[in-house]
């Protein structure tokens, strides 16, 4: 049974690979969640849950639900990136909005600020403060961007 989760982790990673697939997983190895079992979860962060500095202890293929974007590029020289935003507001329940592709990783920050101060509005919830974590790469072979909100733990 599913639990409502207590805390949460940002991280970004990013890495080349042989293949799409192997990029992607050194990405994550990069970001420190390479293995685990990402189960992929939408954008509702709990009320009151807490960051964490790290992700916990846990065997390898321990279940973890995930919110996470990456971008995959073959063009040697393009420069990839991967944001992921959690959005605080008073009292209130916070949303986790992402964005990767091609680009600066300026540009990409900016659509997840707009993506969540539109979320934000649209509940009739005042955003009063971002985080985010960005991950950018320049591809030299094949290459993966990445970035992550680990939900984790129910106590809290």
């Amino acid at each position: 049974m599913w639990t409502l989760p207590g805390y949460y982790w940002l991280t970004c990673g990013a890495a080349e690979g042989t293949t799409a697939l192997n990029a992607f997983d050194n990405a994550l190895l990069a970001a420190g969640i390479g293995d685990l079992n990402l189960i992929k979860v939408s954008s509702v962060l709990p009320r009151g849950a807490r960051p964490l500095n790290g992700l916990p202890e846990v065997p390898p293929g321990t279940l973890m639900p995930t919110v996470y974007t990456a971008a995959i590029s073959e063009n040697p020289g393009e420069v990839i990136s991967a944001c992921i935003g959690i959005g605080f507001g008073r009292e209130a329940h916070g949303m986790i909005f992402e964005h990767s592709g091609p680009g600066d990783p300026a540009e990409v920050e900016r659509v997840v600020r707009q993506m969540l101060a539109e979320a934000f509005a649209r509940r009739g919830i005042e955003l009063e403060r971002v985080e985010v974590c960005i991950s950018s790469h320049r591809v030299e072979r094949l290459g993966c961007a990445l970035a992550a909100v680990i939900l984790w733990g129910g106590d809290r």
